[in-house]
């Protein structure tokens, strides 16, 4: 189901929803994708049970 010309069209990028949750995750800090949250949420954790700076 490839395309053979190269290009390939996302309606997320068209609206602008791809740039704007990359700027949300840099200026928070806070990763938008689910597996990003989750490795986030579990450094905290750990952190916190483990008092490590």
């Amino acid at each position: 189901m490839g395309n053979k010309f190269g290009f390939s069209f996302s309606w997320k990028r068209a609206l602008g929803i791809t740039s704007a949750k990359q700027k949300f995750a840099r200026e928070t800090g806070i990763p938008t994708t689910k597996s990003g949250a989750e490795r986030k949420i579990g450094s905290m954790l750990l952190k916190l049970l483990l008092g490590k700076k």
